[in-house]
């Protein structure tokens, strides 16, 4: 239902500073929650759950329910109506089809980084992680009224835009700010935030923007999801300040595993390195949650980051819905799966 901006007025009506922390998207059936800045996991979810409380509480006033997962089982892309936004409006006649595909949602984790000679090497080394990161998160195995057989169908709609998708691995900043130059020049972009990779830089910030992640559906996971992201940047940050130099994977890797990774999710049996070793992701990310945990307790999540592993012993949201739907595929079915993944927002 294209209704965010009733909510947008119903949130200034109550009197709260909260507005700027709730934005329109490029559909109007889409509400998009924001924090300030964070200093560790546990603030960024407390301001985040004091938006959704309001949020919330606008929308049961409304008779609307808050759906977070990568896409909606039976919506169809074509009844959605467009924000009115001259950036939008420009996406959509450029890319045309595909831009009016993109009813699709997903969660972007911002980390500070003190230094831009750090950025490219930790996004290039982060690529290691993105299987594991995009299995846990993966909720969008239902798209238009048909199970995809994909774990994520966001994943693989979203990289159909011209500049998203996987981030190209410059060593140098001054690489990095030739291909800016050359997009500018060349017309594909006008603005640096137009660049819409997976991982990117979001240089006015002075973040590494993590946008790996389907729509969380459930706040546990979101948390755990976070500090792990969260300890990722933090112990690949501390290794180059260490001089290691960060592990990196071949590009035909990286986009082989993202491809497993939203077709299998948890069951994805992932690239580890050149010299093309394999393992199945769950049994990749026990041992890289070991090796995180020493960092996460420094950073004061380490409960948090525990919690990664119920993730795979639940059941991701991608698995939950499709145990609703259990094989069929009919409108009251999906409307059941719906029905679950809303009654999954259960805030602290």
């Amino acid at each position: 239902m294209s209704r965010a901006g009733e909510l947008f007025d119903g949130v200034s009506a109550t009197g709260s500073d909260l507005a700027p922390r709730v934005h329109s998207e490029m559909l109007k059936n889409t509400v998009e929650v924001v924090t300030g800045v964070c200093n560790d996991t546990a603030e960024a979810m407390a301001d985040l759950a004091s938006t959704l409380q309001v949020v919330r509480g606008v929308a049961d006033g409304m008779g609307v329910d808050l759906f977070g997962a990568g896409t909606h089982p039976f919506a169809q892309w074509n009844a959605q109506q467009l924000t009115d936004n001259p950036r939008y409006d420009e996406l959509i006649a450029r890319t045309q089809w595909w831009g009016r595909q993109m009813l699709i949602w997903g969660v972007h984790v911002h980390v500070g980084v003190n230094h831009r000679d750090k950025v490219l090497p930790i996004i290039s080394a982060l690529l290691n992680q993105y299987p594991h990161l995009l299995a846990l998160s993966a909720s969008s195995p239902m798209w238009g009224g048909h199970d995809t057989g994909y774990a994520s169908t966001r994943a693989m709609m979203f990289q159909q835009l011209p500049t998203a998708g996987l981030p190209f691995q410059f060593e140098r900043w001054s690489e990095f700010e030739r291909f800016v130059h050359d997009q500018k020049t060349t017309g594909i972009i006008d603005h640096l935030n137009e660049i819409r990779w997976d991982i990117r830089p979001a240089c006015h910030l002075g973040t590494i923007e993590v946008r790996i992640c389907d729509g969380v559906s459930t706040f546990a996971e979101l948390e755990s999801i976070v500090a792990l992201i969260h300890s990722l940047v933090v112990w690949l940050d501390g290794r180059l300040d260490a001089g290691e130099t960060l592990p990196t994977l071949p590009p035909w890797h990286v986009q082989e595993n993202k491809w497993r990774a939203a077709r299998y999710g948890l069951d994805a049996i992932i690239i580890q390195d050149a010299d093309n070793n394999e393992r199945l992701v769950t049994d990749d990310l026990d041992e890289l949650l070991e090796r995180l945990a020493p960092v996460a307790r420094r950073l004061g999540c380490e409960r948090e980051l525990s919690a990664v592993q119920d993730i795979p012993r639940r059941g991701a949201s991608y698995q939950r819905q499709r145990a609703v739907a259990d094989g069929a595929c009919n409108l009251d079915t999906y409307r059941d799966v719906v029905r679950s993944v809303t009654g999954d927002l259960v805030l602290p």
